[in-house]
């Protein structure tokens, strides 16, 4: 007999009705999956969030009249999930900024069955999912710098302690691991994220590591501290790093996984 453990326990946060029963036949086929919690409303899905012990929240961008904010509600609400958004079609401009918002896989209602499920195994395994047409949206992006966050001022001067800091997570370094590297708590560390956002005029470490993709300037300082692995202009993110950049949590080398027709 399996152990809960072994479980994959969803939360499906989804409007209609039709396409709620379609999810749940589908997992219902599936041994290792649980459909642990239902929604058709976004404070209902923020509810089952915190209410329900779960590892993946599947959440219907249309639940919101701003998806956007709403991904970014449920994820200070419920940090540890991991949030795969669906979305009525595909949608470029959508699709790269729920991925920049922090969403661990964006999907279309159009995605079969089967790839439905691959999915849910790809986010247990802590890994994104995006649809083929999506990964080269967001690489595409990279390349071009058309998902570049937004700043304040034309320059930012970062303290030598700060530019550190930086340079921890764009390696993909855990908050707990950059404070033992400069021997600090957890708890001063995020504070000093927080400043490092206000004065980059970022949300999160993908944005940051945006940040310092298009404008290396960012880390000038009186520091001579040099960000390692920090890829040049120009240059396209790995999956891993965007992972990192996205999670804070160190994962092993890799290209950004996608489904297999």
């Amino acid at each position: 007999m399996e152990s809960r453990e072994q479980f994959i326990r969803v939360i499906v946060a989804v409007s209609q009705t039709i396409f709620r029963a379609w999810l749940r036949k589908v997992f219902a086929a599936e041994d290792e999956l649980r459909v642990v919690g239902h929604a058709e409303t976004l404070p209902q899905a923020i509810s089952a969030a915190k209410k329900f012990p779960a590892e993946i929240l599947i959440f219907e961008a249309a639940l919101a009249a701003r998806p956007l904010e709403a991904v970014q509600e449920i994820m200070r609400t419920a940090p540890g999930l991991r949030l795969l958004v669906v979305t009525e079609a595909p949608e470029q401009e959508l699709t790269l900024a729920l991925f920049a918002r922090g969403a661990h896989a964006i999907v279309s209602r159009q995605t079969d069955a089967r790839l439905f499920v691959e999915c849910v195994r790809t986010l247990r395994r802590g890994q994104p999912w995006l649809e083929p047409h999506a990964v080269k949206w967001v690489l595409e992006a990279f390349r071009t710098q058309n998902i570049r966050p937004h700043r304040v001022g034309t320059r930012a001067e970062l303290t030598p302690k700060e530019a550190l800091i930086v340079s921890c997570v764009t390696q993909g370094m855990k908050n707990k691991e950059i404070a033992v590297r400069i021997g600090t708590t957890e708890q001063v560390v995020k504070n000093y994220l927080r400043k490092i956002y206000d004065k980059l005029g970022v949300g999160d470490r993908l944005e940051l590591a945006l940040y310092c993709l298009n404008n290396r300037a960012a880390l000038d300082s009186s520091s001579r501290t040099e960000p390692a692995a920090l890829p040049a202009s120009g240059e396209t993110l790995s999956g891993n790093q965007i992972e990192s950049a996205n999670t804070g949590k160190t994962a092993p080398p890799r290209t950004l996984d996608t489904p297999h027709g």
